[in-house]
């Protein structure tokens, strides 16, 4: 297997393709951008090792963002590769117009809710509108968890980790004796990976994540191979890592809350992240959000229209906190 590293105009850090094209069939997992410096990345890499698009059998997306499949469809039109992705995701992937209405309706009633000016509205419509038409869409087999693919003598088992992506999934397999998982964006090696902007059509999107995130402490891989960076030696500890990360960041969440009194979503990401670009202002709110919205399902916090307060009680409960931590159930 090759690890094939992809540059990426939109996002943190360099994105992964993985390359299995060490038997009788050709597998890829995750594709990169669109672009068309990814494009000649990825035809090079191949190229040295005697291959073209034209030779691709398979293709397994991760999720559905853009950064992950944007070539899917430029390969599988040259070599008629089956792609699969979660059935949550299917829609997206293939450029349904009723599943894209569909997500962007949902983001336009979040940003009112979240309190987004109308500036930041319109950055994301045009960064939405420029990625959705800048790719060909591939024709896709939809899959589920539990579902297990053989080549070579190898096989590839789906794990769905919602969070992040509504059809996101790691793939787990053996490499050299090593049980190691292609993680996608479940797992980073540097940045956390975004819950509640990333995808706005995962309902209770923290608590869905802290559970894949569990998910990946229990399961105790050698290794991880992410969407993007370089590879984990030790998932299990990343993956706790980012767990006391989002109690930390509930912690910051509430603290914005007893500083500034009930406010917005809006008005507690600008507490937490300051001012946004690009992407970044649906990601900031998004994951505050993420947290407010977890809070309210706890009870801790209660929203009033747009705003959210305290409930009874937590205000002493915070205080009475030395570690800066919340404690979170999922």
């Amino acid at each position: 297997m090759d690890r094939i590293p992809l540059s990426n105009s939109a996002f943190e850090g360099d994105n992964n393709a993985y390359l299995f094209a060490d038997g009788e069939e050709t597998v890829l997992i995750d594709t990169g951008d669109w672009m068309a410096a990814t494009r000649d990345q990825l035809e090079a890499a191949f190229a040295e090792r005697g291959l073209e698009f034209a030779d691709v059998d398979r293709i397994f997306l991760t999720h559905w963002h853009h950064d992950h499949v944007g070539l899917a469809g430029e390969i599988q039109a040259e070599s008629g590769a089956d792609v699969y992705v979660h059935e949550n995701d299917a829609a997206l992937v293939e450029g349904d117009e009723d599943a894209w209405d569909v997500m962007f309706e949902r983001q336009e009633r979040y940003f009112e809710q979240w309190g987004m000016p109308e500036a930041g509205r319109e950055v994301l419509r045009n960064l939405m509108v420029s990625a959705d038409v800048s790719a060909e869409n591939p024709t896709v087999t939809p899959i589920e968890s539990g579902d297990a693919f053989s080549f070579d003598g190898r096989e590839l088992r789906v794990v769905h980790t919602s969070g992040h992506a509504a059809g996101l999934c790691v793939f787990e397999t053996e490499l050299d004796g090593r049980r190691e998982a292609f993680t996608g964006d479940a797992l980073l090696p540097v940045y956390t990976p975004n819950v509640g902007g990333a995808d706005v059509r995962v309902d209770n999107p923290l608590a869905k994540y802290l559970r894949a995130l569990q998910g990946i402490v229990d399961a105790d891989y050698d290794r991880a191979w992410p969407g993007h960076r370089d590879p984990i030696d030790e998932p299990a500890d990343r993956a706790a890592y980012i767990i006391d990360h989002h109690e930390e960041r509930s912690y910051r969440v509430l603290d914005a809350l007893d500083r500034l009194g009930p406010c917005d979503t809006w008005t507690v990401s600008a507490d937490l992240f300051g001012d946004l670009e690009d992407i970044h202002i649906l990601h900031g709110p998004g994951e505050s959000y993420a947290h407010l919205e977890h809070l309210e399902r706890a009870g801790t916090v209660v929203r009033e229209g747009d705003e959210y307060r305290f409930a009874e009680g937590v205000a002493e409960e915070l205080s009475a906190i030395d570690d800066e931590r919340w404690e979170l159930t999922y």
